[in-house]
């Protein structure tokens, strides 16, 4: 952990204490929020992710090596992709990109990003079936799919992002990019289960777990990663929920805790209205779409993040900000979309909700049965490509104990 994420740990450290805020003594249940709804969660998927794992098996892996870009300023395996909405400019169409907000340009380079999401949802649904079913042929077939990515000479992504979201004619990548690796963080959560299986050796539990060390102190250290931290909406959300994730993976206690404190010190106060909203992402011009998203980052975070002592579903700031009142004011408007009373989305505001997995972490840890009966009626697996590109987590099953 560089110097200047230790000084500003403490920092935040401090302002904790002066700011009071008030976190909810946990009891057992609390604790561990998803003990008491494991079981039934393993029921209800079961056939679905036996079913999704069965076709996975017959996918060979793929990465970011199978295809290339001539615009990337990087190397084979180096992660390239463009800035979505981002297009030519009619008066210059030789020139500079400018900027279109919630329009994605679909000549962009998006390769490399499909390929991770292709990935992550192979690793997840195999690593599920195996913790349902324990047959090994779930797991072995992971574990190919894993060191292909983070192994093997010939096929590994160099662990960083650079190249990442970058603008023609104007920058060869950007922090922002960054949130293009949320889809690892379910991976991270399949090794820690697939970490048991003898078709996972020792050798490449060690060599995966080092990839994602090496990329945690990119994360932490690079200027990249640095912005993305600094960032006032679901991007800075999100690097925290990526940090938190790699950090649990790799038993990076001081990063936990630093996304603790900076959950409790900066995302909450910094980005939730008393009402709880969020107010940066209902500026946007996909509003419903982004204000989902960064309640799922959130909720990733308090799902990782939560221990014994460290309730952060229970976190009340001195004006009752809260995870529960966040819920409070986005679950109307997902129960009918109707009454979504801002502005709709410009794009695929119809394609929305889906199977979010704050619905069934919040169900469970306020133990508000209405939202886990939303949950179950939600469609798991979209198809929309813009719709799976902000859903990172897909497989309840490897989040519960």
């Amino acid at each position: 952990m560089s110097l200047m994420i230790s000084l500003t740990l403490l920092l935040l450290m401090l302002n904790a204490a002066i700011a009071r805020v008030d976190v909810a003594t946990p009891g057992p249940e609390q604790d561990n929020p998803m003990q008491t709804t494991s079981a039934t969660v393993a029921a209800f998927e079961s056939d679905r992710v036996l079913r999704m794992a069965e076709m996975y098996l017959r996918e060979p892996p793929l990465t970011i090596t199978a295809y290339t870009c001539p615009r990337s300023a990087g190397g084979l395996h180096e992660f390239y992709s463009e800035g979505d909405y981002w297009w030519p400019d009619p008066a210059n169409p030789d020139g500079p990109y400018i900027q279109r907000d919630g329009m994605s340009n679909p000549e962009n380079f998006t390769k490399h990003r499909e390929m991770m999401m292709r990935f992550s949802a192979a690793v997840s649904s195999l690593a599920a079936a195996y913790k349902l079913s324990r047959d090994e042929k779930y797991a072995a077939h992971a574990v190919r799919h894993l060191k292909a990515w983070f192994v093997d000479e010939s096929s590994m992504m160099l662990p960083h992002l650079k190249y990442a979201q970058a603008i023609k004619g104007r920058v060869t990548g950007r922090g922002i990019g960054i949130i293009d690796t949320i889809h690892l963080i379910e991976v991270a959560r399949a090794v820690e289960v697939l970490s048991g299986s003898a078709s996972f050796s020792p050798a490449d539990v060690r060599a995966v777990k080092e990839w994602f060390a090496e990329y945690l102190t990119w994360l932490t250290k690079h200027q990249f990663g640095i912005d993305e931290r600094e960032a006032k909406n679901n991007h800075g959300t999100w690097w925290v929920a990526q940090v938190a994730a790699f950090a649990h993976l790799v038993g990076d206690t001081m990063a936990m805790n630093y996304c603790r404190e900076r959950f409790i010190t900066v995302l909450l106060p910094g980005q939730m209205a008393g009402d709880g909203s969020f107010p940066l992402e209902l500026k946007r011009t996909k509003p419903y779409n982004y204000s989902i998203f960064n309640l799922e980052g959130m909720a990733t975070i308090c799902q990782i993040l939560t221990k014994p002592g460290a309730n952060l579903w229970g976190t009340v700031l001195p004006d009752g900000r809260s995870m529960l009142r966040a819920m409070e004011f986005l679950f109307p408007y997902l129960k009918d979309r109707s009454s979504w009373p801002y502005a709709r989305d410009v794009a695929y505001f119809e394609d929305y909700p889906v199977r979010h997995h704050f619905l069934l972490f919040a169900g469970a840890a306020f133990k508000k049965s209405a939202y886990l009966e939303l949950w179950k009626t939600l469609d798991p697996d979209p198809v929309v490509p813009e719709v799976i590109r902000s859903m990172p987590l897909r497989q309840p099953v490897l989040w519960v104990e």
